[in-house]
């Protein structure tokens, strides 16, 4: 598995998809992709929106993502910085993206961060 985060708008999808070779097609987008899509995707862009549409079930189903997928590239927004949100819900989205993206890192290979189109490198156990 191969995790890329950063803000929004950072590169992550031209990086990963020139970096592993990914056509648009083996990109799914989690705002909208079928759940049981995801277990066999190639890429998933907008982790993020997915961990809100699966509200408190996104632990768990992260967990098997993990188990069932992981060759898996994973695109996720870092949103934890910035203003609190007054929004309990939002609040509580936001941990919930934390945690999963905890779990997507420690079973990853490598873990890119993008600022500014310029790939960081923060976990690599591939060399």
């Amino acid at each position: 598995m191969v995790m890329v985060t950063g803000g929004a708008f950072q590169g992550k999808i031209s990086y990963a998809s020139s970096q592993f070779k990914l056509a648009e097609s083996d990109i799914i987008d989690g705002s909208i992709c079928p759940f049981e899509a995801i277990y066999s995707a190639m890429c998933i862009k907008n982790y993020h929106e997915l961990v809100r549409r699966l509200g408190n079930d996104c632990i768990a189903f992260t967990q098997e993502l993990c188990r069932r997928n992981p060759s898996a590239v994973i695109i996720i927004d870092e949103i934890g910085c910035g203003i609190i949100p007054l929004e309990k819900s939002e609040r509580t989205w936001r941990e919930n993206v934390g945690r999963c993206g905890c779990i997507i890192a420690s079973n990853s290979v490598r873990v890119v961060r993008m600022v500014c189109g310029i790939p960081n490198i923060i976990k690599d156990v591939t060399s």
